[in-house]
């Protein structure tokens, strides 16, 4: 089965995957959180060919994550800036971000990314809670069911 198969689906994360679950896309979708936007810089920090990352940006844009603007006429230049739907992904960054700190670095040989939140100052922590009783989700106190 090919990835742009999944799209087809009725499992959520099997769609999602369709579009982010290839290995450069979700490193894309990060850069442009750090504020990258010129195809010349996803390539000079990703280390990615013209070609993967042409086709890469273009399917942002088509499923609305990305979408691409001009900044130079002649020659025809443009930039990328993050959707609504593309800044819907943040938690999911966060996400693989504590993923990666807790359990990609058990012999602390990177440095450990930190989120802080600039409202108060302090070091934003990753919690998924309830959003009626406020209790922390965990495997074991949720379940799964169709809508």
């Amino acid at each position: 089965m090919k990835w742009s198969d999944l799209s087809d689906v009725s499992c959520p994360i099997a769609r999602s995957l369709s579009i982010l679950g290839d290995r450069w896309t979700l490193l894309i979708i990060r850069n442009a959180f750090m504020h990258t936007s010129r195809f010349d810089e996803f390539q000079n920090q990703l280390g990615m060919t013209r070609h993967l990352l042409a086709e890469r940006l273009n399917r942002l844009v088509e499923h609305k994550i990305l979408e691409k603007k001009p900044y130079q006429v002649a020659p025809p230049r443009y930039e990328y800036k993050l959707t609504e739907r593309g800044l819907a992904l943040y938690p999911i960054l966060l996400t693989f971000t504590k993923w990666g700190n807790d359990w990609m670095n058990e012999d602390e040989n990177y440095p450990v990314v930190r989120y802080v939140h600039k409202s108060c100052g302090h070091e934003a922590g990753l919690v998924m809670t309830c959003q009626c009783c406020g209790e922390p989700l965990t495997r074991a106190n949720t379940s799964t069911r169709l809508a």
